[in-house]
């Protein structure tokens, strides 16, 4: 079963959470932020290029236009590669563990797993961003050494960064999977 909803970010933006229900005990949840606006990519590609021909007209130098192009590809290309998330995905297996991946928009791929006997909890916290607060999803690994300790704090969504309506339904789902991996690895 898979259904959209749409919510909106911190600032305001849309984000979609899409979610599929493979089994009562596996889950996946995909959040997708706005794509990239041709909009404020034409205005930096412009900006760019008026201040390297003002430079050119200046000092006469056809050099200063082509490192300007040159610089705008490169600049472009690392943004898509290494900045812009377009997608990010929370995949939550009773028995196996958690997947978190994250897609960008040059179609490159990051992907953590958690395997579940280290995830001690899933919870929303809050922190202070920008002179507001603002919550997100985060997951809570054990210590090796010391079970009932919390050993590192590992957020989720952390370039949608979407609200607290669209968290607290990952939330529930997901805390309905691990009380059910909790009941089955407590009982004999």
């Amino acid at each position: 079963m898979e259904d959209e909803k749409s919510f909106s970010d911190i600032c305001g933006g849309r984000v979609v959470l899409r979610r599929r229900y493979y089994s009562p005990y596996c889950r996946e949840f995909g959040l997708s932020s706005a794509r990239l606006s041709l909009r404020s990519l034409t205005a930096v590609t412009c900006a760019v290029w008026l201040a390297a021909y003002g430079l050119f007209t200046l000092c006469e130098n056809s050099m200063i236009l082509s490192a300007a192009i040159f610089i705008t590809i490169i600049g472009l290309l690392g943004y898509l590669h290494f900045v812009k998330i377009d997608q990010e995905t929370l995949l939550i297996i009773d028995s196996l563990g958690i997947q978190m991946t994250s897609s960008y928009a040059s179609g490159k791929e990051s992907t953590t797993f958690i395997e579940m006997d280290k995830v001690k909890d899933v919870i929303i916290n809050e922190a202070i961003y920008m002179q507001k607060v603002i919550y997100y999803l985060c997951i809570l690994l054990k210590d090796p050494g010391k079970p009932h300790e919390i050993s590192q704090v590992v957020p989720v969504f952390q370039s949608a960064k979407p609200r607290l309506d669209c968290l607290i339904e990952v939330y529930r789902s997901c805390q309905e999977i691990l009380a059910h991996q909790k009941a089955t690895s407590t009982s004999p």
